[in-house]
């Protein structure tokens, strides 16, 4: 998905599920490199204007959650 065109909607539902400080958890990352499993949660740092959610996760990682690819959910 090409998220350099995202409707202004859309960008403003995805910060508000998302604000800086609530705590997510990944269900799915897409990333080979990385060892990004279920489960794994972190805290939102914050989020860019293409819908990329960045967080600081328990395992150390800065590892940003993209918006069409990675599937994330808030927790609490």
């Amino acid at each position: 998905m090409n998220n350099l065109h995202m409707r202004p909607e859309t960008m403003m539902r995805i910060r508000e599920k998302y604000p800086v400080g609530c705590t997510v958890e990944i269900i799915e990352m897409c990333d080979p490199y990385r060892d990004m499993p279920a489960g794994l949660r972190g805290t939102v740092t914050h989020v860019d204007d293409t819908g990329t959610v960045f967080a600081v996760w328990e395992n150390g990682s800065t590892l940003s959650a993209v918006f069409g690819e990675d599937r994330i959910r808030r927790v609490d």
